[in-house]
């Protein structure tokens, strides 16, 4: 399938590949993308329904135990409108039957009075899926620290090691021509590109609206570029209640990976505003440190303290866009900060962020 996940499993499932073990990947039925080379795929576990999950363990049993079981975790990946409790049940099943089940926590839960009752209803539903999982596994990966504060409780006093293990750029490097060739089709005239990256969906694309009324209202020249699935009906909606500013942005619509990557090089500075912060889950942030592209952000709730003096972003408050637009402007205006902070940016992402970092961990787990 497409998506933040599924890009995931297919960078890690290729890397672990390459690093010589042997790795199947268990999914949904097939999607809308281009079969992976190097790893086995099975799409046995249809709609995870009781019928789906009986069949693919039918087939698991045919491996030979031990049997690894790395469990991509976001609560809403599993269907039955993201309450799917059974499935929770069967790992825990085939824990108890010697299989060796780890998850790799990306979301935790939904929270509670935080929408409506269904919602809060819900909250209920992922803490008991959460107990159960934590009964089948022998190790919890964590995509920031803050997941482990919030998964330890419901541990019930069982002791399970977790670990923080941040997540890699999905994105691989691009050739310089296409790069070029990228800047070379946006519409004249072109003095710099301020991008951003992502889903679009809400509530980033209300911090991002604020954010790109303050740009283009105190910046004449640079032109905006948003990249991404969802970014040409984010900027329909931007542009009717700005009209002024559209003929300034430009929207890519979706994009496979390499011209996802050439997108996000050609740009200047990235924009990724969060509201809960910059933080080790972000993909988009990954893929502006991985590539070098010097990056403004938020703080929030979940952002790790070491991105204060990592020389590697800038950072503003939510809500503080003078200052947002401020660091922006001085990257724009002052070129040799700019390659400071994609320096620092490169340095930060190689320390902590790598894959081949992600693929030790998995394997010294073992």
């Amino acid at each position: 399938m497409r998506g933040g996940i599924a890009d995931y499993t297919e960078v890690i499932a290729r890397a672990l590949t390459q690093a010589g073990e042997d790795v199947h990947v268990w999914c949904p039925q097939p999607g809308n993308r281009e079969p992976a080379e190097g790893f086995h795929i099975h799409p046995e576990l249809g709609q995870f329904r009781a019928a789906d999950l009986a069949r693919a363990g039918q087939l698991l049993d045919h491996f030979e135990r031990p049997r690894r079981l790395i469990v991509q975790w976001v609560p809403h990946g599993y269907g039955f409108r993201a309450m799917n409790l059974y499935f929770c049940c069967w790992l825990w099943n085939r824990a108890r039957n010697g299989d060796h089940v780890e998850l790799m926590v990306h979301e935790p839960y939904l929270a509670f009075w935080e929408g409506t009752w269904r919602q809060s209803a819900a909250a209920v539903v992922h803490r008991v899926m959460t107990i159960v999982l934590l009964q089948a596994a022998r190790r919890v990966w964590v995509a920031i620290p803050a997941w482990e504060v919030k998964w330890k409780p419901y541990t019930l006093g069982r002791s399970i090691p977790f670990v923080w293990l941040p997540i890699s750029s999905v994105l691989p490097c691009p050739e310089r021509q296409a790069v070029s060739a990228v800047r070379a089709a946006l519409p004249a005239p072109l003095n710099s590109v301020i991008g951003h990256l992502g889903t679009y969906g809400s509530p980033v694309a209300t911090l991002l609206s604020g954010v790109l009324v303050e740009l283009l209202g105190k910046l004449s020249e640079p032109r905006i570029l948003l990249i991404g699935a969802g970014s040409r009906e984010f900027l329909e909606s931007f542009s009717l209640a700005n009209p002024q500013y559209e003929a300034r942005i430009t929207a890519t619509g979706p994009l496979n990976g390499s011209d996802l990557a050439a997108h996000v090089a050609a740009c200047d500075v990235l924009v990724q505003p969060y509201p809960d912060g910059i933080s080790s889950r972000r993909t988009s942030a990954m893929a502006g440190l991985h590539l070098g592209v010097p990056i403004v952000t938020t703080t929030g709730s979940l952002t790790e303290p070491f991105w204060e003096g990592s020389n590697a972003v800038r950072l503003s408050r939510i809500g503080e866009w003078r200052t947002f637009v401020d660091h922006v402007d001085r990257l724009l205006q002052h070129p040799e900060e700019r390659v400071r902070l994609a320096a620092g940016a490169r340095a930060l992402y190689d320390g902590m962020f790598d894959v081949a970092r992600t693929v030790a961990a998995l394997r010294t787990a073992a």
